[in-house]
């Protein structure tokens, strides 16, 4: 009691305190996450041009709806923000050169875009600017809502969007023009271009290759690979990346569950009684055996549907094949297991058909038919009677077939006389594919199907098999609860195990596979063996995250993934442990170039291959263009210093790419000369503007001043 007066006594001292510490937290988890005194409105900065989060994820939503549901939201937006990045560079281009698009222009523009669209045309099918105007003019006067353009809805913002849209690829269009005036060759740029391919040498050369000294006899220090990452700066540049490592607990069926499953398909074959808790009154619950409505049955208790369709042998599950093909009609088979499943197969019904079919029609659409179009107007009684009438006229004359194809909406097959030639059985919808292949050559009928009423002939069918329906019950194969309970024990286990011990050691005492993946960058998504995880890579980038650290993530569909972050690597410089495996052959190369020449006497191509073992080699017509020598392989610098000798001339050694080389030049032919280069100038025209487009882009693109702040906010 007397505590709790003390409690009361102080009670401001202690309200005082609390909120002191809830302002600690809070104050900590800022400075953890230092974006939170940054901008917190703008996803990228770029040449100074901000790119403001609410319309760039309006963007993305509309990007998304676009590119629809198997679009990832890290794919949306990385598509988003290469448009974005694009325009942003390009504009600054624009703005500099004066670059506009004047009214009369984005006249020609609108009509050059929309001039097919039926609401901007006029009866005669002439574009009308004056109902595009008033289409205009309706978006806006009933924005936010949307109104139908071609086979989409479109609101007044996303017109107005348009629109600029068709205007920066306009002022593109006239930026890249400019560019690709102004990269054409010369016929001096030709005649060289023409030398390097045709003028040519013949060498006599020796090659001492760097595989002559073993990898083993020379060392690489760690300050001599920092020493060439320094020297070669451009080349060991990284973004920021992570490597991590991670084990996985899959929620995975057991064989209990799996022997559960099937026993339950089982159970469902005899009928049986079973107590209603709504009714208080026990049921008789027909089983699968006992069942005159197969289709119902099936659809109501299988993972499965029922396909009512004929299919071949070949069709049916490889485990099962022989087995069910070979029953008879009412005949099961089963419990097997296919495709994560357990299932028992019943032939219902055996018909022999023929394996494609060749058949003609006419096409009778009706309104509200997936075949109508605007010029149709018969109801699908007045398109019925329309059918029989042409179907009467058939019967009395079949010459007379090709003479009705006016009447069909199908101009593909009109073109080839109505005809459909062999299709095979899932060729055609249900209705039609039922028809030609349940009846037989030459039958006459008609066919309903969405599409409208065919006037159906059967010109010819290929030989005849035997085909089956078949009707399964399936029931998936899931791990149980108790499976999924036990799988989140061991993780949890995992977890508590690593408070004291090492990742490495936990996994190997579980028995569990430790997976690295290394040079995780910012914006990635996915994970090698996890798929689209992007939660895991923001939690490895957030500040607070030290080499070390671990946590656990629920993989949907998958179970648990617990994650190590083994590596922070900064961006920057490549550290030497990262560079070492590209850096570590370089080096070595280089000094084994040396010791290849200290040990080499001789100052001719013969004395060098006699004092280092090695044979001499010969290589006739090596042009510039395509720097091959025989049995060395690529060599431009060898080659490029034959070319600078006189014949007969020999070099002095060579570091190439395969070992060290001395070259003597045998003969030299030059290119025959020619009257007009103006073909090679075309040419290379051709190969310039066909690149210069995209790398004048890439080059903007490299200089630009960018402020990505996009993993913030995804």
């Amino acid at each position: 009691m007397a505590v709790l007066n003390k409690i009361r006594q102080r009670s401001i001292f202690l309200i005082a305190i609390i909120a002191m510490a809830l302002f600690a937290f809070v104050l900590s988890d800022l400075f953890r996450n230092s974006s939170a005194f940054g901008p917190q409105d703008t996803i990228a900065t770029i040449n100074g041009t901000d790119i403001k989060r609410d319309e760039f994820m309006s963007n993305v939503e509309n990007m998304q709806r676009q590119m629809g549901p198997s679009a990832t939201s890290t794919q949306t937006m990385n598509r988003v923000w290469e448009q974005e990045l694009r325009r942003a560079v390009l504009e600054n281009q624009f703005d500099d050169l004066g670059l506009s698009v004047e009214k009369d222009q984005m006249r020609n523009l609108l009509r050059n875009s929309f001039s097919t669209y039926p609401e901007f045309t006029n009866e005669a099918g002439i574009f009308d600017e004056n109902r595009l105007n008033e289409f205009i003019v309706n978006l806006k006067a009933i924005a936010p809502e949307r109104a139908p353009l071609g086979n989409f809805q479109i609101n007044y913002a996303e017109w107005v969007n348009n629109e600029n849209a068709i205007a920066v690829g306009a002022k593109e269009q006239a930026y890249f023009n400019m560019i690709k005036a102004g990269v054409g060759a010369t016929l001096a740029d030709a005649e060289v271009d023409y030398n390097m391919e045709n003028a040519t040498v013949d060498v006599k050369f020796v090659n001492v290759p760097y595989t002559s000294i073993d990898d083993s006899a020379v060392k690489v220090s760690k300050s001599e690979i920092s020493d060439y990452i320094s020297a070669h700066k451009t080349k060991y540049q990284v973004e920021a990346s992570r490597d991590i490592n991670f084990v996985q607990f899959a929620e995975a069926a057991s064989l209990e569950d799996e022997n559960s499953v099937k026993d339950n398909v089982l159970a469902m074959m005899d009928t049986r009684v079973e107590y209603n808790e709504v009714s208080k009154l026990n049921d008789t619950v027909v089983g699968f055996k006992a069942t005159k409505d197969v289709e119902g049955f099936i659809n109501a208790n299988s993972d499965v549907k029922y396909t009512n369709s004929f299919v071949t042998k070949s069709s049916l599950p490889d485990v099962a094949q022989d087995s069910i093909f070979n029953l008879g009609i009412g005949q099961y088979y089963g419990p097997y297991k296919d495709n994560n499943m357990y299932k028992i197969s019943k032939v219902v019904e055996e018909r022999f058909m023929p394996d494609s079919v060749k058949s003609r029609h006419l096409l009778i659409p009706f309104v509200g038919s997936r075949a109508a179009d605007a010029s149709t107007v018969q109801t699908e009684a007045e398109a019925k009677a329309t059918a029989d009438s042409l179907l009467n006229v058939i019967k009395g004359n079949r010459s007379k077939f090709v003479d009705l194809l006016d009447f069909s909406i199908d101009k593909v097959s009109n073109e080839k006389e109505g005809v459909l030639d062999w299709y095979a059985y899932n060729s055609m919808v249900p209705e039609f594919r039922d028809y030609t292949f349940e009846n037989n050559k030459g039958d006459l009928g008609i066919v309903k199907t969405d599409f409208g009423f065919h006037v159906v002939e059967i010109l010819d069918q290929k030989e005849k098999s035997r085909m089956v329906k078949v009707a399964t019950l399936a029931q998936t194969v899931q791990p149980s609860e108790n499976t999924i309970d036990d799988v989140f024990n061991r993780t949890s286990k995992f977890e508590i195990a690593l408070q004291d011990k090492d990742f490495q050691a936990v996994a190997k005492e579980n028995d569990v596979v430790v997976r690295p993946v290394n040079n995780i960058k910012e914006l990635d998504e996915n994970i090698p063996g996890l798929g689209s995880q992007r939660a895991i890579v923001r939690w490895a980038f957030e500040n607070g995250t030290k080499v070390g650290d671990y946590k656990r993530f629920s993989i949907p569909g998958l179970g648990y993934a617990v994650v190590q972050v083994s590596a922070v690597n900064k961006k920057g410089l490549m550290t030497p442990e990262a560079a070492s495996a590209s850096v570590i052959p370089e080096i070595r190369k280089e000094k084994k170039a040396k010791m290849i020449r200290e040990k080499i006497s001789g100052s001719t191509v013969d004395a060098v291959a006699k004092s280092q073992n090695v044979a001499v080699s010969n290589a006739s017509a090596v042009n510039m263009k395509n720097p091959t020598l025989s049995g060395a392989g690529l060599e431009p610098k060898v080659v490029g210093v034959a070319f600078g000798l006189k014949e007969g001339e020999t070099s002095k050694l060579i570091d190439g790419n395969k070992g060290v080389f001395m070259v003597q030049v045998s003969k030299k032919t030059a290119a025959p000369k020619l009257d007009n280069y103006q073909a090679i100038v075309n040419r290379i025209n051709g190969a310039r503007l066909n690149t210069s487009q995209m790398k004048a882009y890439e080059a903007l693109k490299e200089i630009a001043e960018i402020e990505d702040n996009r993993a913030t906010f995804y």
